[in-house]
């Protein structure tokens, strides 16, 4: 792959990104990286990432840029203030894979129609933590044009397990990621249920474990969750972002259990708790039923 392979910045070396950037360098693309803060990319210069200075100095010497930051802002910013859209070559293809929700992907298609449109945008969120993310197991929600897929079909098969083609990827992702939120939050009640019943979680697990109720990411989690592992997999900082964004996009008004599902996460945030796993939110509806 890495004789036929486009250069492909990845401009964001999060938790997600460095996963991703991970994926790429095994699967031989030549790849460029760039964060804010530089330390974050020198174990992948070690594994033969080439690390830019700049957004705009990775973006000039890419075909293909994967943007994977925190938000709409975030994305912005990197296109505007940091320089990434205007260094694009033209004919270059930028692969928007973070979630921003409908209002953030459209802001961005508004961005690249006024001032590049001779590039082309790509929405194409994805679906998994960083363990898949290593392991080039993600699910990508891909949209755009028909004509730009051959030039990301490599990359996308060293990120992900599949890719489906969309209408709307951000729109997927938002479905994708309010199924994660109830899944999640079915299993953290469950927990606490059980708990103020005088139960322990393994006693739930070894009941409930191989189910049909009970899919293997929940199993999974309940299994975190009985263990007291509460570092991230999915922050739930992160997925209280994506559920707003959810309600943003759909009108919150008609997702009632939604909105509660996020005041309910708001409180756990507030209590400082929203760099830990969304899961932690077990531990806080017990410690609110008085379990210790």
């Amino acid at each position: 792959m890495a004789d036929t392979q486009e250069p492909v910045a990845v401009l964001g070396i999060g938790a997600m990104g460095h996963a991703m950037a991970t994926s790429m360098l095994r699967a031989g693309i030549p790849t460029i990286v760039w964060n804010r803060r530089p330390a974050a990319t020198r174990d992948l210069a070690e594994r033969g990432a080439d690390v830019a200075a700049s957004a705009a100095d990775a973006a000039r010497r890419a075909a293909v840029v994967v943007t994977m930051v925190t938000d709409t802002d975030a994305v912005m910013s990197i296109a505007g203030d940091q320089g990434m859209l205007e260094a694009l070559a033209p004919g270059a293809v930028w692969v928007q894979m973070s979630t921003i929700g409908v209002a953030g992907i459209d802001r961005v298609a508004a961005l690249v129609a006024a001032e590049r449109p001779d590039i082309t945008l790509l929405d194409a969120p994805v679906s998994g933590s960083r363990g898949p993310a290593e392991q080039g197991q993600l699910t990508i929600f891909a949209s755009g044009s028909e004509a730009a897929r051959p030039r990301v079909a490599g990359l996308f098969d060293a990120l992900g397990q599949r890719t489906i083609w969309v209408g709307g990827g951000s729109r997927l992702k938002l479905v994708n990621n309010t199924l994660v939120a109830f899944a999640a939050e079915g299993v953290a009640t469950s927990v606490a249920l059980a708990r103020r019943l005088g139960l322990q979680t393994e006693t739930v697990i070894q009941a409930l474990g191989g189910s049909p109720l009970v899919s293997p990411w929940q199993a999974a989690k309940l299994d975190r969750i009985a263990k007291g592992e509460f570092s991230a997999q999915f922050a739930l900082a992160l997925a209280l972002k994506d559920v707003h964004l959810a309600l943003q996009a759909a009108d919150s008004d008609r997702l009632a259990a939604l909105g509660c599902l996020a005041d309910e996460w708001q409180q756990a945030v507030d209590q400082g708790l929203g760099g830990q796993d969304l899961t932690v939110v077990a531990r806080v509806l017990e410690q609110q039923g008085g379990m210790p």
